[in-house]
């Protein structure tokens, strides 16, 4: 005999407590489905009927598992018995329509008992479509995210080289040796520095400006370029640190950062120092059984103010052979320990100071060690340090 002939019957059978609440399971905006215990469909609402494009004479009697294709019936009968054990069964899975395609839904599933002890399945099967597609859009922004990322660290990993490149290095100039040390707090930093030499004389200068990351490396290396251009047009350190001034504010002033530097000239015979600094941390002269003398800005920070450099803003050391400067950011001397105290300039002094007797690149060494055994933890600012020796 046809199936469609079977199920007529149950439908003209339907327990009396079904047709009780018949009328309150159409109002529901959920596909709902009651199943007896082979299971075969007694009741669809309307909106199950809906989501699967078929009419209640064509779901009547229909075995459950009839509906889907053999692949997946047995995943859905394994949740069939896993739901008449436990009583209830909730789960997600699809119901298939007519016309092809599937319904992601959330299937709930109660058991109950009527009153002539025959076994009945409440089965309700929530549309979440929308919350699926939402799902699906969230995993493809996801994975444009994340290759967003990988380029974006990529582009990151060749600014870092390129910054590293352009960090100063260690030379031999006349009567002069230098060693340098860079350090970025993060992949790309806002400090630098620059160890240039000319006929006449050697420039040094360390540059700190405002913040971390990728803002501060790229007005960092903006200033950079400025600053070599100056170099190369042999400006004078006053005028230089004035258009440094002039620039930033005049260029860059909407960016709300402020800078820091200090810069020295080393004559050919290595007897004399112009130096001139500009909100920064003291520059540190060693001389053998002397105490460090620390040389302070005699200028304000740049990028914040017209007048920040003055005319006098530079001054000329004598130097002696044996006599060693120490030019840093303050990634160095702001350095606290696991007590929150701060090393300042006073304990970095006395770090380089101890350390001085050292060849260059031992007393570097030294320093960086020095440092970190007093820091709690890594780096949390840029470090840019050069060493000067004359002989």
């Amino acid at each position: 005999m046809p199936r469609s002939a079977k199920r007529i019957p149950l439908s003209e059978f339907l327990p009396e407590w079904l047709v009780q609440v018949r009328d309150v399971l159409e109002t529901l905006n959920q596909g709902v489905i009651i199943t007896d215990e082979c299971p075969r469909i007694v009741y669809s609402n309307a909106e199950f009927q809906d989501m699967v494009g078929r009419s209640a004479e064509e779901l009547v009697g229909q075995y459950v598992k009839d509906l889907f294709p053999p692949e997946d019936v047995p995943f859905l009968l394994s949740q069939i018995g896993l739901g008449r054990i436990q009583g209830q069964a909730r789960f997600e899975f699809y119901v298939p329509h007519s016309a092809g395609g599937h319904l992601p839904v959330v299937v709930a599933a109660r058991q109950l008992e009527d009153p002539d002890g025959r076994l009945f399945a409440v089965v309700t099967c929530t549309d979440i479509a929308e919350q699926k597609n939402a799902e699906t859009e969230l995993r493809q922004a996801n994975l444009m995210l994340e290759a967003r990322e990988r380029e974006m660290e990529e582009d990151l990993l060749l600014a870092a080289r390129v910054q590293q490149s352009l960090s100063p290095k260690s030379l031999a100039w006349g009567a002069a040796s230098v060693e340098t040390y860079y350090q970025a707090a993060r992949t790309i930093g806002g400090d630098y520095g620059l160890v240039t030499p000319g006929d006449d004389y050697l420039t040094l200068l360390v540059c700190d400006v405002s913040g971390h990351g990728i803002g501060s490396a790229l007005v960092a290396n903006r200033i950079y370029t400025e600053t070599i251009s100056l170099i190369e047009a042999g400006a004078s350190l006053t005028p230089m640190l004035q258009q440094l001034n002039r620039f930033v504010m005049h260029n860059l002033g909407s960016f709300f950062m402020y800078f820091t530097l200090a810069a020295a000239r080393l004559s050919r015979d290595g007897r004399s120092l112009e130096f001139s600094s500009a909100g920064h941390p003291p520059t540190m002269i060693l001389r053998p059984g002397q105490a460090p003398l620390l040389l302070e800005s005699k200028s304000t920070i740049l990028g914040c103010f017209d007048d920040a450099v003055g005319q006098d803003s530079a001054v000329q050391i004598a130097l002696e052979p044996g006599d060693r400067v120490v030019l840093y950011t303050d990634g160095f001397s702001e350095s606290f320990d696991s007590r929150g105290e701060m090393l300042g300039v006073d304990g970095l002094a006395g770090i380089a100071s101890k350390s001085s007797n050292l060849p260059l690149p031992a007393m570097k060494q030294q320093i960086l060690d020095e440092v970190a055994a007093w820091r709690k933890g890594p780096a949390v600012d840029d470090m840019s340090l050069i060493l000067l020796e004359v002989s």
